[in-house]
């Protein structure tokens, strides 16, 4: 089996970055102080896809992998 990340693992990884670096981290420790965390950020993760990840397209899902899942989280 090849664990090497894909092409689109690496996408994925890097989105999963991206939108963690300008959505969640300037925002961390306000969050922390407060114990929320927003509902929006969950909204914006589900436009990109990536609260979906496992399921299957027919199901409104990504339908990716387990190497993509893993990615996100």
């Amino acid at each position: 089996m090849n664990f090497q990340p894909t092409e689109l693992t690496q996408q994925v990884a890097q989105s999963a970055k991206d939108f963690a670096q300008q959505f969640i981290k300037p925002y961390v420790m306000e969050w922390d102080e407060t114990q929320e965390f927003p509902l929006q950020v969950f909204k914006e993760l589900g436009k990109l896809g990536m609260m979906g990840v496992l399921v299957p397209e027919a199901y409104g899902g990504t339908g990716l992998s387990y190497f993509e899942y893993n990615a996100i989280i």
